[in-house]
């Protein structure tokens, strides 16, 4: 029996849930599903740039785990525009964070904001624009908003 699938961490939720090529009634459409955890995965890759590692880390999941969700998600995409389908987005198991950590590379000082709120442009302290978002370690509460 397959081990059960760990909780994967997502930054956000999808502008849309639903996809599809135009013209045709969706009826007509056979439909792909995708799931939040395969659409965050080419969100950091594909879209955000990020190597595999560090997108891993952001997911709460190892890198050969991020390998394979995000080659999964790779060939739905694919698919769905190759072979004209509908691609839906949703389920999996996936936990959203309400707030999101950034990091000044000058300073180094961490901070929190909720969750759908810009990125910023400049750090609360020293006003370098040298911000990054960060992945908490456990670690992080005890060093009081300095990275270790």
């Amino acid at each position: 029996m397959p081990r059960p699938k760990c909780l994967r961490w997502i930054g956000q939720s999808p502008g849309s849930g639903y996809f599809k090529p135009r013209g045709i009634p969706v009826t007509r459409l056979e439909e792909i599903v995708m799931t939040l955890d395969e659409l965050e995965a080419l969100r950091l890759t594909d879209l955000d740039g990020l190597y595999q590692e560090e997108a891993a880390k952001r997911m709460h999941v190892s890198r050969p785990t991020f390998g394979r969700i995000v080659d999964s998600a790779h060939s739905k995409v694919a698919d769905a525009l190759v072979n004209g389908k509908a691609l839906r987005i949703e389920g999996g198991r996936v936990d959203m964070s309400t707030e999101r950590s950034f990091a000044c590379s000058g300073c180094r000082h961490l901070w929190r904001i909720r969750h759908g709120m810009s990125h910023p442009a400049q750090c609360p302290a020293c006003s370098s624009r040298d911000v990054h978002w960060h992945t908490p370690e456990k670690n992080d509460e005890q060093n009081k908003g300095v990275i270790p």
